[in-house]
């Protein structure tokens, strides 16, 4: 994939740890990840890393899978774990890895799971947006431009 970005012309590609990212802290206005956040092997380092490298009300969107909402969910998870894995095998050979998705998918926090590890992570303002019928999300969230002060004790 850097290979594509540098033939058009994109500058500055990296490769990096997603939990240790090679930048300095308050580096950028926007992180971005689609379809990556869910392989991570921790979802709240991934976010306190994304956290750190972003500027004081700087935006952070996250695009990956998701179920949709009933009546979807069934037939959904059916194609997902039964239909797709046989047809993508066939064509791919890597059965195992549409097998992967389909677990992969279940096991990561969606709707109100995902804004609550958002808000946990230190970000503000999330937002979950779905999107081809709940299939995907997209999950967006500001990180405070001032340190959170709740956590400081009352001068009362």
């Amino acid at each position: 994939m850097l290979e594509r970005a540098r033939a058009k012309g994109l500058r500055d590609t990296v490769v990096a740890d997603a939990l240790h990212l090679p930048f300095p802290d308050a580096s950028f206005d926007a992180v971005t990840v689609a379809f990556g956040l869910r392989n991570m092997e921790s979802w709240p380092a991934a976010l306190r890393e994304m956290l750190r490298v972003l500027t004081g009300g700087g935006h952070l969107l996250i695009l990956d899978f998701s179920l949709p909402p009933p009546p979807l969910r069934s037939p959904y998870r059916l194609y997902l774990h039964h239909i797709l894995p046989v047809i993508a095998g066939v064509v791919t050979g890597e059965k195992q890895a549409y097998r992967y998705l389909g677990a992969s998918i279940e096991k990561f926090p969606a709707g109100p799971a995902m804004l609550s590890l958002l808000e946990e992570s230190g970000f503000a303002l999330p937002a979950c947006e779905p999107l081809t019928g709940g299939v995907v999300s997209l999950y967006t969230a500001t990180k405070p431009s001032q340190p959170s002060t709740s956590s400081l004790p009352s001068l009362a």
